[in-house]
């Protein structure tokens, strides 16, 4: 069927009657199974010395090319940059030279040839013989203007990556990271593990998640929103540390610092609390920054981000108090404290209490104004559902975020592990939801049932790997970041 195949530009059609012309002289690049490939480009030019006069064949991309007659110069682009290639009729034949002059830029070569310097000192191949691996049936972009339309760049990314190669470094150095995370905990004795992505119960926070159908079970199933139940699940089972680095599913909005599908880490460790994870997060960043970029004083977006531990750490209700001037320990009641961001023009709902408010008010006051590293503590319990209460001050959890150039990078918790405590909790978050019209929202029993054969006082944290990568390689959005960021649909675009 070819009635929804694209309108070809006059540049299409006539690349693909070259490519019929080659395939009728027996010549079609799509015959080839493989190519010799013994060196890439960076190699020869950082070892120019080791491989002056030797022969040695390289494959890429051809990315430019000037025809003088007899001889032409071209320049391919491998999977770690630029080759010069010098190519002459006398040495590769007339027919073959002739094949050479027809293809285009964009196609893909098998070079064989002998590593020399131009008198201008760019390290070059003598080209001694030349295939066509892979046609490239459609123009690159204008060679001075590269792919400027960011929208166009995410969606294919290919040809992001084909064209502007700078942005192939973003990803090698997230490779890296992720080494480096790793790296970092299974040297502290953490394993490392996978959880089901698919799960029965819609639960955690106020997130929501997508939902599908399991038709041999025929029951609804949600994609994860978060790995924290099955982790700790694993922490009863004897497992006192324990990660995993996965992909994680939330139904909500996108915007510079959220796509729909994303990239954490949690992690949990028996016997330590919330100060435990502040302390694994700051020698984290530290690890990873030195480890990758090779310092812990990083650039991002105009500012200099200092990532040496320690960091500073400061309660909710002292960074609003500073901000603000508003003292949560002086409001009596849930009443008192929404006609106080009533009078500052702040949008409460009827069911809001203290806690609430408080975190309403860090939001207004307080997150914009933190750019470099620092430990926001202790929230209240409303907002906290899985956290443990302060044996001295119940209406606080032990818990943190942390915020880096106003953005919050982390959550962590001393883990709740009252069982009767979480169940009211959970309940009371099912309630929550149900008032918002999810039906669908259940107490999760199998994990209630784990916390009641015991869970030793655990520490637990959660950090967004992609965001950690947007800091570390100073990208703008977590697009920058995703080879392939959710986009919407080019047929939906109009409606």
């Amino acid at each position: 069927m070819q009635q929804n195949r694209p309108t070809l530009s006059e540049q299409e059609n006539i690349r693909r009657e070259k490519l019929a012309e080659l395939a009728s002289s027996g010549n079609s690049p799509y015959t080839i199974t493989s190519f010799n490939k013994t060196v890439n480009s960076k190699d020869v030019k950082e070892n120019f010395a080791s491989f002056e006069g030797k022969n040695v064949s390289l494959a890429g991309r051809m990315m430019s090319r000037r025809v003088m007659g007899k001889a032409s110069f071209a320049h391919i682009q491998d999977g770690d940059g630029l080759i010069q290639l010098y190519v002459k009729r006398d040495e590769i034949g007339t027919e073959n030279y002739q094949l050479f002059k027809s293809y285009d830029l964009g196609d893909i070569l098998g070079i064989e040839g002998t590593v020399f310097k131009t008198k201008t000192e760019e390290v070059s191949l003598h080209v001694t013989s030349i295939v066509l691996l892979a046609k490239c049936l459609k123009p690159l972009p204008e060679k001075f203007h590269g792919l400027q339309d960011m929208d166009l760049r995410y969606r294919q990314r290919y040809l992001d990556m084909i064209v502007n190669p700078e942005v192939k470094d973003t990803f090698i150095k997230r490779g890296k990271i992720i080494n480096a995370i790793r790296e970092f905990l299974d040297n502290r004795g953490f394993l490392e593990v996978d959880t089901p992505i698919l799960h029965t119960l819609e639960t955690g926070a106020a997130s929501r998640p997508f939902v599908t159908h399991h038709n041999t079970l025929d029951i609804p199933m949600y994609l994860r929103i978060e790995t924290e139940l099955y982790l700790k699940r694993l922490v009863v089972g004897g497992v006192e540390k324990v990660y995993e680095i996965g992909r994680i599913f939330r139904n909500e909005g996108m915007d510079r610092y959220h796509n729909p599908e994303f990239t954490s880490i949690e992690l949990y460790q028996a016997y330590v609390d919330y100060n435990e994870m502040m302390r694994i997060t700051e020698e984290m960043y530290e690890y990873v920054a030195l480890k990758v970029l090779g310092t812990t004083d990083i650039p991002y977006q105009g500012e200099t981000i200092h990532l040496k531990a320690p960091w500073p750490r400061i309660t909710m209700a002292e960074a609003v108090k500073q901000k603000s001037g508003i003292d949560y320990y002086t409001w009596e009641s849930d009443e008192q404290a929404r006609e106080e961001l009533k009078k500052l023009n702040i949008k409460t709902e009827k069911g809001d209490t203290k806690g609430h408010c408080l975190e309403k008010l860090f939001d207004e006051y307080v997150e914009d104004s933190l750019i470099q590293p620092t430990f926001i503590i202790d929230y209240p319990v409303e907002i906290s559902p899985l956290a443990k209460r302060k044996s001295d001050d119940p209406s606080m959890t032990e818990r943190f975020e942390f915020f880096i150039c106003k953005n919050e990078g982390g959550n962590a918790f001393s883990e709740l592990n009252d069982p009767i405590d979480q169940r009211e909790r959970f309940e009371n978050q099912v309630k929550a939801r149900r008032l918002l019209g999810d039906t669908n929202s259940k107490v999760d029993e199998d994990f209630l049932n784990a916390l009641e054969y015991g869970l030793p006082p655990t520490g637990g944290l959660g950090i967004g790997i992609d965001r950690m990568i947007m800091l570390l390689t100073d990208s703008e959005s977590i697009r920058d970041v995703l080879l392939f960021p959710t986009m919407k649909p080019m047929d939906k675009e109009s409606e």
